[in-house]
């Protein structure tokens, strides 16, 4: 779904599970670990930290039981990606499906039982940088901290959390680690404000953002006029008076994407429309026009998103 970014970052790869169990201790999270099947060396992991988050990519490759008496000040947001994982405790039994998510909170035990082919992204989330929301919105944040209610939430009923994560994880993959922690704090912040909107909680929103206003229709119109150009987010700040962290929190509320999604997308649908209308003979020459130097990325995103290769596009146009 979205382990794309974590294709570079791998730690294991058919290993054996206890391998993964003890990076997993140090690193995402105490528990211990219990075979319940007959034992083989398919496990893998994939590890980065980012903006504050601890973002892991895990498939024990077995049939396998997980149990921690709490996580300490910290939060999971854990996604099954493939296969099933079952969450158990005296009151409950929850069966949690793929494209399926649950939030976990601090202090709260787990015993999870993972199916032989189940992969999990869990982003770690120390309390904290949750607790910052207080500063990244407007609702009231109890006291005694957020706690989210253990219920799985469906992620393909809720695309404005996948699209929000789709598109940041795409310019991690995109982007060198220095050019992502210049803007890792409003990533940290849209990502934490979508969390607290889709998973329940004991947190409210009390004053909810417009999203339209003035400034954010120069943006758009700044962007529509310059999309041949490369387009930085100090400009579209002045031209707005925005800062830059509220032009993220603005595109996440509005379109729920980043900027710099939003520019790749309207800069590829502007260059679709010009060779559906023959004002280019190749592929090459509009895409270095439009600022896409890496052609094989310019083709692998066209195709993502219009389904087809640029190439069948200008020839479906001549």
């Amino acid at each position: 779904m979205f382990c794309q970014s974590l294709a570079g970052a791998r730690v294991f790869h058919g290993a054996h599970p206890e391998d993964v169990s003890a990076f997993v201790n140090r690193h995402i999270g105490r528990h211990s670990l219990e075979l319940l099947g007959e034992e083989n060396r398919a496990s893998s992991l994939s590890f980065r930290e980012f903006a504050g988050f601890g973002l892991s990519e895990v498939s024990y490759g077995n049939h396998v039981r997980v149990k921690s008496p709490a996580l300490e000040a910290v939060y999971h947001l854990q996604i099954v990606t493939r296969g099933q994982c079952l969450w158990q405790n005296r009151d409950d039994r929850l069966m949690i499906r793929r494209g399926q998510a649950l939030m976990v909170n601090p202090d709260e035990q787990i015993d999870l039982e993972y199916s032989t082919d189940c992969e999990k992204l869990i982003i770690k989330i120390p309390e904290p940088v949750l607790n910052s929301a207080r500063a990244a919105t407007t609702g009231r944040i109890p006291d005694d901290g957020i706690r989210f209610v253990r219920s799985p939430v469906d992620l393909r009923l809720c695309p404005a959390l996948t699209n929000i994560l789709g598109a940041v994880f795409s310019e991690i993959e995109e982007c060198g680690n220095n050019d992502v922690s210049l803007v890792s704090g409003p990533y940290r912040e849209i990502i934490l404000k979508k969390l607290l909107t889709v998973f329940p909680s004991n947190w409210s929103e009390t004053d909810p953002a417009l999203t339209k206003t003035p400034a954010m229709d120069r943006i758009i119109r700044y962007i529509d006029e310059n999309l041949k150009r490369d387009i930085g987010m100090e400009e579209l700040s002045g031209i707005s008076n925005m800062s830059i962290r509220s032009i993220y929190n603005a595109f996440s509320r509005a379109f729920d994407t980043t900027p710099k999604c939003y520019v790749k997308h309207r800069k590829l649908r502007q260059l679709r429309e010009d060779l559906q209308a023959g004002q280019y003979r190749n592929v090459t020459e509009i895409a270095l026009d439009y600022g896409f130097s890496h052609l094989g990325r310019f083709s692998s995103d066209y195709r993502k998103l219009f389904g087809e290769l640029p190439s069948e596009t200008l020839r479906m146009a001549g």
